[in-house]
């Protein structure tokens, strides 16, 4: 299975994007959120990938099966390389994502919980009173029973998954920092312990694009992953 770095393009507009992508000579996975995509609009997609790059575009869609699958017959049409729904949506939601993208090379993926998500706020918030392992394993079950390619999900829950679904199931992994930068994440662990972990991708954010040598850090992290 082939391994790599994504980075979270978490910026506020094109000129922020482009300007940072200047650094990477080379083609590279990034990540394309919800503020710079609806910032943008669809043609951020368009100008990144004439410069050769691979892209996720993490929109996160949860709706009925119908809406979401109107939804993803118009990403489509912009070629990328990943797209996500929320696995909360259910498998009838996660087929009809699936189907509009059947006859492509694009994989769809679901998110099981945010990495911002804690037992505690789990239980007491969402009102899931299973632990938190057990609800992002059933969650990962029935983004596979519905077809997906793989699923979003912290570091921590990797292996779990690849042991008690199947080896080959992505898992697309944020949450990557390093102990001095954890920001608002609760579930994240190192480059180093990520691969130990067995997770397939690893996005990461503000340790490369907030780093005094962003090229530099991104190295660092693509050699301890990979």
């Amino acid at each position: 299975m082939n391994k790599d770095v994504i980075i979270a393009l978490d910026f506020k507009n094109k000129d922020e994007a482009l300007n940072f992508l200047k650094q990477f000579k080379s083609s590279v996975y990034v990540k394309i959120g919800m503020e710079l995509y609806y910032s943008e609009g669809p043609n951020i997609i368009k100008e990144i990938k004439a410069l050769n790059h691979k892209i996720f575009l993490d929109l996160k869609l949860h709706d009925i099966p119908n809406t979401v699958a109107s939804a993803m017959r118009v990403l489509k049409n912009l070629d990328v390389d990943i797209v996500n729904v929320h696995c909360a949506g259910g498998i009838k939601m996660m087929k009809a994502a699936k189907e509009v993208f059947k006859d492509t090379n694009t994989k769809v993926i679901a998110v099981t919980q945010l990495t911002s998500t804690s037992q505690e706020m789990l239980t007491n918030e969402l009102l899931i009173k299973e632990d938190i392992n057990d609800v992002i394993v059933n969650y990962a079950r029935l983004a596979y029973e519905a077809g997906l390619d793989g699923v979003v999900c912290s570091p921590l829950e990797a292996k779990i998954i690849h042991n008690n679904i199947n080896k080959d199931f992505l898992t697309i992994c944020p949450g990557i920092r390093y102990e001095s930068g954890k920001d608002d994440q609760v579930r994240i662990t190192t480059p180093s312990k990520a691969k130990e972990l067995t997770c397939d991708y690893i996005v990461v954010g503000r340790p490369i694009t907030k780093a005094n040598d962003s090229l530099a850090m991104y190295k660092q992290i693509k050699k301890e992953f990979i």
